[in-house]
């Protein structure tokens, strides 16, 4: 008779203090109604620090106090990617901010009598516009790049044009419905936004010509069924991951060689940068873009989404078909600090959103 092997099962690695207080932290964020990226987020930076207490035998969270936290914000500082480049001050700054939530969490939770993060002092970030923004001409040379007699460059070619005219964000752009287009009344709505809120955005005339366009023509040549009725679709017919829409864009920034680096985001500047000069108050770029700096809530009240319509059509150069329309004044230098501050508290996000690349 055949002997029996029994097979062990992998033995379970044992699981710290440390990393049984990030379960339960991110566990509570999610209770809390924080989105899954957010979650996502705050693991892969604590994680990193978890990695980093590992290697120096500590496991327990009182371990952890204010001199640890100043020897991993060091770390942090003389570290070098696989690149042999350093962290940005920004990079730096969003690792160490999920650590100061979640040791605030931990210390109202009781697990810890003090916060060692408390008194930690983050990193001092500027804020200057984004290096790279592309002129209305350059938009319009990536533009052209598409081949829009196959369908794939006709979609590129109404992601580049929706990202152009309404300066969505990549999760935004990769979420989009088909009923959330209501491009009769030129509009776009944007469900579960950053902070999980909803908002209308206006939409240029090309722009909705375009996307009528892919709609009619090229998405059912990529849809498959059951089809959820997202409106952007990779070549397999199934809605864009992060990275693929990154790279999709990016690719065709790439082919018009203008010797300027950057996907979703730098659309979404140019977009703000243009309005701006055109004459757009700095109050209806921030409803524009979505934007919740607590610095222009506090100064800037709603504005009315007929009124932002009518402030996108008379500032935005691509919202218009070709009429002969007059350009408008441009806005007063005076509000170009507000753009600066906005746009780059809008650049820590998409950062925060590639916060898996950090280390690489």
């Amino acid at each position: 008779m055949a002997r029996v092997t029994k097979t062990r099962k992998p033995e379970a690695v044992p699981v710290t203090s440390l990393e049984a207080m990030m379960r339960d932290h991110l566990h509570a964020l999610a209770v809390q109604n924080y989105s899954e990226h957010t979650v996502r987020n705050r693991r892969v930076h604590i994680g990193f620090f978890l990695e980093w207490c590992n290697e120096r035998g500590l496991s327990e969270p009182v371990e952890v106090t204010r001199p640890v936290l100043e020897r991993y914000q060091r770390h942090l500082f003389h570290y070098r990617k696989k690149n042999g480049e350093p962290l940005s001050f920004r990079s730096q700054h969003s690792c160490l901010v999920p650590l100061r939530v979640w040791f605030r969490w931990m210390t109202r939770q009781n697990h810890i009598l003090h916060n060692p993060a408390s008194e930690l002092e983050l990193p001092r970030l500027g804020r200057a516009l984004p290096k790279n923004l592309f002129s209305a001409g350059e938009v319009e040379q990536i533009m052209q790049l598409c081949d829009v007699a196959d369908p794939i460059g006709l979609r590129d070619r109404a992601i580049l044009e929706v990202l152009y005219s309404t300066g969505l964000r990549r999760l935004e752009m990769i979420q989009l419905k088909l009923y959330d287009l209501s491009l009769d009344r030129g509009l776009i709505l944007v469900r579960q936004g950053k902070g999980k809120k909803d908002r209308y955005v206006p939409i240029g005339e090309r722009a909705i010509a375009w996307l009528e366009k892919y709609v009619r023509e090229g998405r059912p040549q990529l849809a498959i069924e059951p089809d959820d009725m997202t409106v952007f679709l990779t070549a397999q017919g199934e809605p864009f991951s992060r990275d693929h829409m990154t790279w999709t864009v990016k690719d065709r920034i790439d082919a018009a060689k203008l010797g300027k680096t950057g996907s979703c985001h730098l659309f979404r500047h140019t977009m703000a940068t243009l309005m701006h000069e055109g004459g757009a108050d700095i109050r209806y770029i921030q409803q524009m873009l979505g934007h919740e700096d607590i610095k222009t809530t506090q100064i800037y009240t709603q504005v009315a989404i007929r009124a932002l319509q009518r402030i996108h059509a008379a500032t935005h150069p691509g919202a218009m078909l070709d009429r002969g329309e007059t350009p408008p004044t441009k806005a007063p230098a005076s509000d170009a600090e507000q753009l600066s501050s906005m746009l780059a508290a809008d650049a820590e996000d998409d950062h925060e959103n590639n916060a898996r690349m950090v280390f690489c």
